[in-house]
């Protein structure tokens, strides 16, 4: 057989040493949709249909921005279409410009919300134990033209908070957070949501908590909230006054109820998530180059990403080849942030360089990949992925050897 290859082998038909379980032949997803309880969705569509209000700020969209700020513990929620939007429209309200420090190591977005304004997205390598932007490299890449610091808390894990507002203070620079990763996580005990000028989440269908589609951006400034709940809609101050440029960033009703019904079930998912990594934490020990992220016990966290870093040297196989290998047993490991922002257009070409000064970024790229997690999964598909990847680790050379024939 053709390791590797095949859309539907099992197990045992890769094994080349003794058989192996087979499996439902069943497609294992990243980021599959949680789904709250259904008659409580349905109700909430049913009455936003019988009012005939489906946008415009209507009644489930300012509950759900109340219930948000009160579970945050911040003074303001603003729900957003979606959170590019949302990082756009924060971005603008913070009147950020020239040049604005960012991690690489994050989902295109981030860079983007810059550089679709004209702002000149700066590139700055991460911490290789967080994964998050390194507040020691910061620094040395600020120049007359930067205006604000973009700090992206990746996998949930909060950014070193304190030295990033304090970089900001120094140098009188905006401080805005990418939290797309952190709803329901803490930075010393406190939720994230209300640290450096305003915090922007995203609730896309494949975020533990979702709206369907959807972001917020969140605040303790009371003028930056009213200055954002005016550009989410055209920029209008009143029925017919429109006071300052804007766009269509507000979120649309159903979101909103599908929101609403989500946070009812948010422990439930939680804990979900946390069963889910405990499993892949027990079943990866002791394979071989294969480490799994580790969250902080003394901080809350959504675990919804399961995460792990494969060294290739270590585990005789590069990351890459175990993420073909699982994608032809029909489960859809990814690589994340690959191949990083800097090496995306247009950035790869404007800042051709960039690699030089991200050496943690270049390297986390080679190596990450995040396997299924969510409501969708069990202890038995789990046990199954973690399974084919020990079998892929254990057999490395002669897996490779018929990958290189191929």
């Amino acid at each position: 057989m053709d390791i590797g290859m095949k859309n539907k082998t099992n197990v045992d038909e890769l094994s080349l040493f003794g058989g192996s379980p087979t499996f439902e032949e069943r497609t294992l997803h990243v980021g599959q949709p949680n789904i709250g309880r259904r008659e409580r969705l349905f109700e909430r569509i049913n009455d936003m249909l019988d009012r005939r209000w489906l946008s415009n700020n209507g009644p489930l969209v300012q509950e759900l921005e109340k219930k948000i700020a009160h579970f945050l513990g911040v003074k303001h929620c603003l729900l957003i279409c979606n959170a590019t939007i949302a990082l756009e429209i924060a971005v603008r309200a913070l009147e950020l410009r020239g040049e604005v420090i960012v991690p690489s190591f994050t989902f295109i977005a981030s860079a983007h919300a810059l550089q679709w304004q004209g702002i000149t997205p700066v590139f700055c390598d991460v911490d290789p134990k967080t994964h998050n932007i390194d507040p020691v490299k910061i620094e040395e890449l600020i120049t007359p033209r930067t205006t604000g610091i973009l700090g992206v808390h990746a996998w949930g894990r909060a950014c070193d908070v304190d030295n990033l507002n304090a970089i900001a203070q120094k140098f009188k620079l905006k401080l805005l957070f990418d939290a797309a990763h952190a709803f329901g996580s803490t930075y010393q005990g406190k939720m994230i949501g209300g640290f450096g000028d305003a915090e922007v989440f995203s609730f896309h269908a494949t975020k533990f908590f979702n709206t369907f589609e959807g972001g917020a951006i969140t605040t303790n400034n009371d003028h930056l909230a009213e200055k954002i709940s005016g550009m989410r809609n055209f920029g209008f101050a009143g029925l017919d006054r429109v006071i300052q440029l804007g766009t269509n960033g507000k979120m649309s009703e159903v979101s909103a109820a599908m929101g609403l019904t989500s946070l009812e079930s948010i422990d439930e998912f939680i804990n979900t998530n946390l069963g889910n990594y405990l499993t892949y934490a027990s079943e990866l020990e002791g394979i071989p180059g294969v480490r799994l992220i580790v969250y902080e016990a003394n901080e809350k966290n959504n675990y919804q990403y399961v995460v792990i870093e494969v060294d290739e040297k270590a585990a005789g196989i590069s990351r890459d080849s175990i993420v073909n290998i699982l994608h032809a047993e029909n489960i859809l490991a990814r690589r994340y942030f690959f191949p990083g922002c800097h090496q995306m257009e247009p950035y790869r070409s404007n800042f051709p360089n960039a690699r030089l000064l991200l050496f943690e970024t270049e390297k986390l790229t080679q190596k990450v990949m995040q396997l299924p997690t969510g409501t969708a999964l069990g202890t038995p598909e789990i046990g199954y992925v973690c399974e084919l990847i020990r079998f892929i680790v254990k057999n490395n050379a002669e897996i490779q050897k018929r990958l290189n024939s191929q």
